[in-house]
């Protein structure tokens, strides 16, 4: 579809866009499909709401701070239920007891999206996806719903029947949805949308020099810290202390402790760490670097990705940060990180072959799909044309 034609086939279309706070990710892809909207095609009326604000309070606390308490505190615990519930039969017992509780315990989002009348649906997260394909099996939802699957990997519970299509992140995403049974021609290959700030070219220089680092000097980014690594501030303590003319970028966020640490360690390397705290703006901090040290959520592989930047993958969450991380492993964007010893082996080897380190980025160019939110909204527009 040309751009004039997709302008005018988003007038007049109202857009919704279902995520669930279960992590960040869901949320951010899901922000990046409307801010995408927005931004190109400004007549658009794309509307993203936050499923689990209309949900019960038990409800709400199973998807975010059960999940969340589980995978920060019992991970192995976590790594089990993501198996167990991969492998369970859709129609066995224990899926139709959750399906009828979380029904009962969302009607008011139901409520919601009757009132809103969309003429289109793009969730972000399983929960919403299945509870709108029953809907749409009874009768009582007549618009097209649509999948983003957010990771490079697809849990069983990401698929149901009555769904107008997918959109898998790679090609053995793609290749593991047909053999759970979607249509071949259901499933679209677009990537994981990310913000389009992640598209543009950002000049390096002045990005640099925003943050008081020298932008002629080979960057390091860390992103987070996690199982066997420690804090923030001890792993930036243990990478300055490697030989070399390197400098680093610490994204602390709202962890104002490690931030305050971090600017104390920041005095005994002098134009040598940049202390970041909560920004809006990762694109620019990424625009600066030239390796990545980062948990592999499947949002910020993807922004990652997007930019053409190299990573050093750590603490994956068990399941589909796992699957994330084998992803840029196996294509040759990434290496992994178990501990401090192996985070500073690593950088150590990339500093001393800088040969390595470009290959690395050249693979993580050609894995990168600035554009996927653009072609999520291109493809549901296309059959929504022919849909209606």
């Amino acid at each position: 579809m040309r751009e004039g034609e997709l302008q005018r086939g988003m007038a007049g279309k109202k857009i919704l866009v279902l995520s669930v706070p279960a992590g960040a990710g869901h949320t951010r892809v899901a922000e990046a499909i409307r801010r995408c909207a927005i931004e190109e095609y400004g007549d658009a009326m794309v509307i993203h709401l936050d499923a689990m604000a209309f949900a019960t309070p038990r409800l709400r606390k199973v998807y975010t701070d059960v999940y969340l308490g589980l995978i920060k505190r019992a991970p192995g615990l976590w790594r089990h239920v993501y198996r167990l519930t991969d492998r369970l039969r859709p129609d066995g017992w224990p899926n139709r007891l959750r399906r009828w509780i979380e029904a009962r315990d969302s009607r008011p989002l139901l409520a919601e999206i009757a009132a809103l009348a969309p003429d289109i649906v793009i969730c972000t997260h399983f929960q919403p996806a299945e509870l709108l394909s029953r809907q749409i099996a009874a009768g009582l939802l007549h618009c097209p719903v649509w999948v983003q699957v957010t990771d490079f990997d697809l849990h069983r519970m990401w698929v149901h029947p009555h769904i107008a299509g997918y959109f898998a992140g790679n090609e053995e995403v793609a290749f593991r949805m047909r053999a759970q049974g979607i249509p071949a021609q259901a499933i679209h290959v677009a990537g994981i949308p990310t913000m389009p700030a992640f598209s543009r070219r950002h000049e390096r220089a002045d990005c640099a020099r925003d943050i008081g680092l020298d932008p002629g000097r080979t960057t390091l980014l860390l992103m987070g810290g996690g199982a066997g690594l420690g804090g923030l501030s001890s792993m930036a303590g243990r990478l300055l202390a490697i030989p070399g003319d390197f400098q680093l970028i610490v994204l602390a966020g709202r962890n104002t402790t490690e931030l305050a640490a971090l600017h104390t360690l920041a005095a005994q390397f002098p134009g040598r760490l940049a202390p970041q705290g909560y920004t809006d703006q990762v694109e620019r901090l990424m625009a600066c670097a030239d390796l990545v040290i980062t948990k592999p959520g499947g949002a910020t592989t993807a922004e990652c990705l997007a930019m053409g930047l190299p990573m050093i993958v750590n603490a994956p969450i068990p399941g589909q940060e796992e699957h994330n991380a084998n992803f840029v492993l196996e294509q040759g964007a990434a290496l992994a990180a178990h501990d401090l010893p192996s985070l500073e082996y690593r950088v150590r080897y990339l500093l001393a072959h800088p040969a390595r380190l470009e290959e690395m980025a050249a693979s993580a160019r050609m894995l990168g799909r600035q554009h996927a939110a653009r072609q999520v909204l291109e493809t549901v527009l296309v059959a929504e044309r022919a849909y209606a």
